[in-house]
């Protein structure tokens, strides 16, 4: 009688993977450079596994079945050692840590940048007479041309950096709510979006903060919160109003940047004449 084979779990094909990871990464250091004693002649390349063990401050049968793919637990602080003492770079961390199961550190996410690039701030401008902006995963927004502050009624340089974010000014933000029709619609979209977003990365503090800062001055939120509703991101037409010109009808178009740390470029494009007429005539 053949043996039944098992399907393999997501779980153990990550932990495949993971062993596979930290066996390249090891067996690509260079001892000599890292200062390794060498005692004994070396029949492998690299580092050896209570090498990476003492760097890594853990033990040396734990970290051989973390290489193995067995079935153990492993926490963020274990993994930022093992991260460490493997030198891997930014990108390499963030996919020991996929693997593993866990978000990015907050080391890794805080290397992410805060403000908007020159390069970045330079192709917002040309987009100008277009609203554009650049957004955090988070939905913190990074940078943005005068288009977008015109389109909103809302000078961001007004508004302090720490609440410069997309779905606290739409539920806190008088004139920036104003800027938005059909709220019925859209604001229990963007909750929709955060609860998505933030799913991916429960172990990062800065989405609790924002949770816990929303439910806190948004009555609004917290009625729509446990909804429990799930929205992914993607182009949508969207209504705004504006105090001179009246509705506007815009389509967002998205683009993601090339890292894939989640920064979003949202491109407002007006969905008829009427709503181009409009836009032009608050940006010229």
């Amino acid at each position: 009688m053949s043996e039944i084979q098992l399907p393999v779990s997501t779980a153990q094909k990550n932990r495949q993977l993971l062993a596979t990871f930290l066996r390249s990464r090891r067996e690509n250091l260079d001892p000599i450079r890292l200062g390794m004693p060498h005692h004994r002649p070396r029949r492998t390349p690299g580092l050896r596994r209570e090498e990476v063990a003492q760097l890594a401050d853990v033990g040396v049968t734990w970290y051989t079945w973390l290489e193995q793919g067995r079935e153990i637990n492993v926490s963020a602080k274990t993994l930022s050692a093992i991260a460490a003492a493997l030198q891997c770079n930014e990108a390499e961390t963030q996919h020991l840590f996929q693997l593993a199961g866990h978000a990015s550190p907050a080391s890794v996410a805080a290397k992410t940048c805060a403000t908007v690039s020159a390069h970045g701030q330079i192709l917002l401008d040309s987009l100008n007479p277009l609203p554009a902006i650049i957004q955090s995963l988070h939905f913190d927004i990074i940078g943005y041309n005068p288009a977008w502050c015109r389109l909103m009624n809302v000078e961001l340089e007004t508004i302090p950096q720490a609440d410069r974010n997309c779905i606290l000014l739409a539920f806190t933000h008088p004139q920036w709510r104003a800027a938005i029709a059909d709220q019925d619609v859209l604001m229990p979209h963007m909750v929709a979006l955060f609860r998505t977003q933030m799913a991916d990365h429960l172990d990062d503090p800065r989405w609790q903060a924002l949770l816990d800062r929303l439910m806190a001055e948004s009555e609004e939120f917290r009625d729509l919160w446990p909804r429990y509703e799930i929205r992914a991101i993607d182009n949508q037409v969207k209504r705004f109003y504006h105090p001179r010109t009246g509705m506007m009808t815009l389509r967002q178009n998205n683009w993601w940047s090339a890292p894939r740390n989640g920064d979003r470029l949202l491109v407002y494009i007006p969905n008829d004449e009427e709503s181009a007429a409009a836009l032009r005539s608050i940006t010229d």
